[in-house]
């Protein structure tokens, strides 16, 4: 018989917590840190003591707020593998990743007041979002899609090397000409085929 701890949250607490992730990702985005947690469950249609037992602490909401992103972020990308041709998938998903940090740097106030701040965040989920980048890239050369010679962390250091631009204006459109520049400039060609 599965001990309480190894059961799997009931449907209602789970729709719950999506619920306060949602709300809170919100007012985070639009308050920063001025948003409170009453707020937060009374715009998520709960009451405090519900929001305290999924989320005891400030620090325990915005964390998961940020964790909840990254993980539909790596989701998206197992998504497009399973139903997109590599190529597409691989393109879909970077545009997705520029989205995520458009949206990560409306958070980051907010993010800033967790103990140890965004980057402790941000590090702890580096490798799972470069693990969905480079799967995506690997599966796109594995395709002869992309040259054989691509190397995946090309790819991921080009991108990320843009989003150290944006605090200034235009960052996002540049990122998304890039990723067609990125891709473009990595496909296979025919003459390449030949050799």
């Amino acid at each position: 018989m599965p001990t309480k701890s190894s059961r799997k949250p009931r449907a209602d607490a789970q729709r719950n917590r999506e619920r306060i992730l949602q709300v809170a990702k919100g007012a985070f985005t639009r308050h920063g840190a001025e948003a409170t947690l009453d707020d937060i469950a009374r715009q998520a249609g709960i009451g405090p003591g519900t929001l305290y037992r999924h989320f005891p602490t400030r620090d325990d909401l915005i964390e998961a707020v940020y964790r909840s992103e990254v993980e539909k972020l790596t989701e998206a990308g197992t998504r497009f593998a399973a139903t997109m041709p590599p190529l597409a998938a691989l393109r879909a998903w970077m545009l997705l990743f520029i989205d995520h940090v458009a949206d990560k740097r409306l958070i980051i106030p907010a993010m800033d007041t967790v103990a140890g701040g965004s980057l402790r965040l941000i590090e702890g989920t580096r490798g799972i979002i470069y693990g969905t980048f480079l799967d995506l890239v690997q599966r796109a050369i594995d395709s002869r899609d992309l040259r054989a010679d691509t190397d995946p962390g090309d790819f991921v250091r080009a991108l990320v090397g843009v989003f150290h631009t944006t605090a200034l204006p235009g960052w996002e459109a540049s990122a998304r000409r890039i990723v067609d520049i990125l891709i473009a400039g990595s496909r296979r060609t025919r003459s390449r085929d030949r050799r």
